[in-house]
């Protein structure tokens, strides 16, 4: 697969805004190791190598076991994951694939069990925001380092 348009020097200011996102993301009250586990199943749906490859590097780095990481694909098979991280990720998979799913009321409720009102929207916006890096890096064929 051969790399497209590099977004980061075609638009910069763009790329400045997602900087920006991202690193508000970063700041907001989802912890850090939910982030990661987020960030990978939105990138595992979305097939997105470069952004899969990075961010299994950020968990392992952050002491995200490797079975987890194995098993986080079938997350919803496994006694691995929390409830708190089974309700971001079902969340995470119903906004990834919102044309499917419409969000429904059994996600969202599983995440207001789990979440505050503060934290949906935290988490939802780190939803957002890994979605449009995958499309970014899928669609400018973006590839690991």
């Amino acid at each position: 697969m051969q790399a497209r348009t590099d977004f980061y020097t075609a638009s910069p200011d763009a790329m400045k805004a997602m900087l920006a996102l991202e690193g508000a993301v970063g700041k907001l009250s989802i912890e850090l190791p939910l982030l990661e586990l987020v960030r990978l199943r939105v990138s595992q749906i979305n097939g997105c190598a470069f952004c899969l490859d990075m961010h299994t590097a950020d968990a392992r780095k952050g002491g995200e076991t490797e079975r987890r990481l194995y098993t986080l694909s079938a997350w919803r098979e496994t006694p691995f994951f929390t409830p708190r991280e089974r309700a971001a990720l079902a969340w995470a998979e119903s906004l990834t694939l919102l044309s499917q799913t419409h969000a429904p009321d059994a996600d969202f409720n599983a995440l207001a069990a789990e979440f505050s009102a503060q934290e949906q929207v935290d988490l939802s916006v780190a939803i957002a925001t890994i979605n449009s890096w995958n499309r970014l890096a899928v669609g400018f064929r973006k590839m690991p380092q």
